[in-house]
């Protein structure tokens, strides 16, 4: 009995640990295009006992910050000497099992890869949490993909535009009414003449 008991308690404990690990501080969304004005929301749950009651985040090089969105019961301060967003509680903060999120616009840089959100979770007991590892890491920061943006007005080898189509490439790609309609004649008139062969050799 206290083998199987072991056993289970072993066993919720491998199912609860990964969902542990994966509550961390993330940002989102994890990809995006260069140049482009996006909403970036940062997710900020608490595993401690003891609430956090301040958020910083770094914006990445070649991150534009622009603008924020009011949290109530929270307090903004940008800072863009070094480049930061701090989000500080004016109430209770966030307990624990809880989250909250904050969202602010940025302008993506011009070059295509990987930005990193460098992060620092404040606690009331005064301990921090920094999440600045890579991926591997206990504590990761999040990441954002940024891929090149097409360009409306691209255009192909022919001088046309690659979102674009000519008529003429239209009625090449898409075969017309009365061509479905000459093949099913064509094919009708193929199974009326197996027909009559067949017939005939019956006779």
């Amino acid at each position: 009995m206290r083998k199987l008991v072991t056993g289970l308690l072993a066993g919720a404990m491998l199912m609860i640990s990964p969902v542990i690990a994966s509550a961390h501080v993330t940002v989102a969304p994890t990809e995006s295009t260069t140049g482009a004005w996006e909403t970036y929301t940062v997710k900020v749950p608490v595993e401690k006992e003891s609430a956090t009651v301040k958020v910083v985040v770094k914006v990445p090089a070649g991150v534009a910050f622009q603008s924020y969105e009011p949290v109530p019961g929270w307090n903004v301060v940008v800072n863009k000497t070094d480049n930061t967003v701090t989000w500080t509680a004016t109430g209770g903060g966030i307990q624990n099992g809880q989250f909250q999120r904050f969202s602010f616009v940025a302008q993506n840089p011009d070059k295509a890869g990987t930005v990193d959100w460098n992060a620092y979770q404040y606690y009331e007991d005064g301990s921090i949490v920094e999440w600045t590892g890579n991926e591997d890491a206990d504590y990761p920061h999040a990441t954002t993909t940024i891929s090149k943006a097409v360009s409306d007005s691209a255009t192909d080898s022919h001088g046309k535009k690659a979102t674009e189509k000519s008529e003429t490439d239209d009625a090449k790609e898409s075969p017309s009414v009365i061509q479905w309609v000459s093949l099913g004649i064509a094919i009708l008139a193929l199974v009326l003449a197996l027909l009559t062969l067949v017939m005939k050799r019956k006779k």
